[in-house]
């Protein structure tokens, strides 16, 4: 990867913009170590290790891999945080052993989400292998292997994301192999009958593979969806950030102006945040030219709010695009120093659109934009962050996940 310093904006760029040193809200009150040894294999920026339970409480759990019986291997696990800040620890269970695998550094870490009557749901440890699902057969306690739970099998699956829905159901997309694309797939857990279906197949082109990055609920019920598209069979470096919005009451797609979709949609079709700048090709892992590289979103009542990290020419910067009227907008939060593949977003009341980032250095940032200039704090002054993950709960608290790669540790912090 070029980690050469940015010389110059594309056209679609705004002005550059610095860590400035002053900030308009303050780090986060308090950043816990997690009292468990983590692997060097938990590190990955599609993910979603982190889940949280906050009515009348103040729960957080946190999938990990942590090390395995032998070098080069890992085993599957949840810290669990209760009210009282208490942490007990979870093994994912294959049998009667703990799920165990070997390291393949930003693909194997875990996604978890909690379904409504409190059942655990962990996928883990796929770069196009069957499914590797565990979920709990008693209320909070740990899973076990579900695996042939789930429709599609046989298939090569990578890249689960999972979050749960207002009324305790689950939602999941995951890429999954085929013999000329690797489509995204969307499937639904009907938290009360107990059962997986396959809703439909979102995305999917020929000679392309799709990279599943986040999805998220709005206050109206409905699921937004994010992904981006690289060059068949797979690539570090992906094009065309793309968003696709589901209804469940009605079984139907749209994109971000709410007109109907037909699924799967293609590069040709799909409704796309980041469009093919100038310069830009689809590139092999060895390419040098602009593209994009993990993306995450939030939503303010209904509307999208994206943050995404996008390579000009020689370096990567922090993107933020929104939508305006009939159309994306995109603007520059950050462009200095190199970046790591981790991001995240959240939405703040007051402060609104909240941007969490970390230069390669290991520092971590977040940034908002109270007037007409990104602002931005550090987040974990003296703890290198190299990976990480935040979700905001419904006690209005941004809950964060934070991997010191250097020192081999898991943080918990709250902002």
């Amino acid at each position: 990867m070029n980690r050469a310093v940015l010389v110059a904006a594309t056209a679609m760029a705004t002005a550059l913009v610095t860590v400035p040193a002053t900030a308009v809200h303050a780090a986060p009150a308090s950043v816990t170590l997690v009292p468990y040894p983590i692997d060097s294999s938990n590190q990955a920026a599609w993910w979603s290790p982190l889940d949280t339970y906050t009515p009348g409480n103040d729960y957080a759990y946190l999938a990990f891999n942590e090390p395995g019986s032998s070098a080069g291997t890992h085993r599957v696990a949840i810290a669990r945080r209760d009210t009282a800040g208490g942490w007990t620890k979870l093994p994912v269970m294959n049998g009667a052993a703990q799920a165990e695998y070997t390291d393949d550094v930003g693909h194997n870490q875990p996604s978890i989400a909690r379904d409504g009557s409190g059942r655990f749901h962990v996928l883990a440890s796929m770069h196009n292998n069957a499914w590797r699902y565990f979920r709990s057969d008693t209320v909070g306690g740990a899973p076990t292997n579900h695996s042939g739970d789930l429709p599609d099998q046989g298939i090569g699956v990578t890249y689960p994301v999972l979050t749960t829905a207002p009324n305790g159901d689950l939602y999941l997309i995951a890429r999954l192999d085929g013999g000329t694309a690797r489509s995204g797939r969307l499937y639904r857990w009907d938290n009360a009958a107990a059962t997986w279906t396959r809703i439909a197949v979102f995305a999917e082109s020929a000679n392309r593979a799709v990279y599943p990055d986040d999805l998220q609920f709005d206050a109206a019920g409905n699921l937004h969806i994010l992904w981006e598209w690289g060059l068949y069979p797979a690539t570090a470096f992906r094009h065309q950030l793309s968003y696709l919005l589901y209804r469940p009451s009605s079984n139907t797609f749209a994109d971000h102006t709410g007109a109907a979709v037909t699924v799967p949609v293609s590069t040709a079709t799909a409704d796309v945040i980041q469009p093919i700048e100038a310069g830009e090709v689809y590139q092999g892992n060895d390419g040098t030219g602009p593209a994009v590289q993990s993306a995450k979103l939030t939503v303010d009542g209904t509307s999208p709010k994206v943050a995404y990290r996008y390579r000009s020419g020689t370096n990567f910067m922090v993107r933020y695009a929104y939508v305006s009227g009939p159309t994306w907008v995109r603007d520059t939060v950050y462009s200095a120093t190199q970046t790591t593949a981790a991001i995240d977003i959240t939405w703040h009341p007051t402060e609104q659109k909240r941007v969490y980032y970390a230069t390669d250095a290991g520092a971590m940032y977040v940034a908002t934009k109270p007037g007409t200039a990104w602002t931005a704090a550090a987040v974990a002054p003296g703890i290198p962050v190299q990976r990480f993950a935040v979700e905001r709960t419904t006690a209005g608290v941004d809950v964060l996940y934070l991997v010191d790669l250097t020192n081999l540790r898991l943080y918990y912090g709250r902002n």
